[in-house]
């Protein structure tokens, strides 16, 4: 009996072991891909016109990087990135533009949208020629096989757009209210009053804010009648900086008292605050 219970046992044991070996060999396991290959029909010069904002800026296509498993050609869905740069950066640009893509292998772009990631995103100067740098990532799902293709390189001068936001025609702005030391007054003191760097730059070097507390820009001093701020009261997603309008609602500082350093560019629509 103990010797039917002995080889009992091991049959099942051996068993078990097979179907664990079987099961071994059944996994699914990446083995590599090829770096994709970028290309372009476009010249190396992007055109870039007002008068021409519909048309094609550039149009890109690459190759699959035919991800390969153990199993054969991957079945899985590719995404890829397209990043843009400027020369010189290594596309490690805290500016660099990245459009994400699933499945797709070309890229077509407006001047107006190229024009305005140089202008917006980059942060390029306009009536300038700029040197910048193209290229594609390829990655599976949770960023498994990550390939880069080549750089393509290109030149491009954006063209000047209206400010996204009108600058103010009094030529100045304040900050007032809880979080400054005049608290909420419409006229405030000349150490609330930023510099004109451009028409649509201004910036305050250094100013003491009061954390957790509330703000906004006026233009016209004695007046609450022209003031930027912006969209929903006290935001906590802009408390250093986003986007801002004309009218709008308090602001909310940050919740670390402080100096700060204060930019409000009308051009892009946007403001930021720096902790000194």
């Amino acid at each position: 009996m103990k010797k039917i219970s002995f080889l009992l046992i091991s049959a099942f044991m051996l068993v078990t072991l097979l179907w664990s070996c079987k099961k071994d060999e059944q996994r699914v396991v990446f083995e590599n891909g090829t770096a994709p290959v970028l290309s372009s029909a476009t010249a190396t010069a992007i055109p870039l016109s007002f008068a021409g904002a519909a048309n094609e800026a550039i149009n890109l296509s690459w190759t699959n990087p035919n991800y390969q498993f153990n199993t054969g050609l991957s079945s899985y869905d590719v995404s890829y990135q397209v990043e843009i740069d400027t020369t010189g950066a290594n596309f490690t640009n805290p500016n660099k533009k990245v459009i994400a893509l699933s499945k797709d292998l070309t890229l077509s772009i407006t001047q107006i949208a190229f024009n305005d990631l140089l202008l917006n995103q980059l942060q390029l100067a306009p009536s300038i020629a700029h040197n910048i740098e193209i290229r594609v990532k390829s990655f599976l799902i949770n960023s498994t096989g990550i390939q880069y293709s080549n750089v393509l390189k290109f030149t491009a001068n954006p063209y000047s757009l209206p400010p996204k936001v009108t600058p103010p025609a009094s030529g100045t702005l304040y900050i007032t209210g809880s979080a400054v030391q005049s608290s909420w007054v419409n006229n405030p003191p000349a150490s609330q009053q930023f510099t004109r760097v451009s028409p649509t730059y201004f910036v305050l070097n250094s100013i003491a804010i009061s954390g957790g507390n509330s703000y906004t820009f006026l233009s016209n001093f004695n007046s609450w009648d022209y003031k930027y701020s912006i969209a929903v009261k006290n935001d906590p997603a802009t408390v250093y900086g986003g986007d801002f309008q004309w009218q709008g609602n308090d602001i909310l500082a940050p919740p670390v008292s402080g100096n700060y350093k204060i930019e409000v560019d009308f051009q892009r629509g946007k403001f930021k605050l720096t902790k000194l």
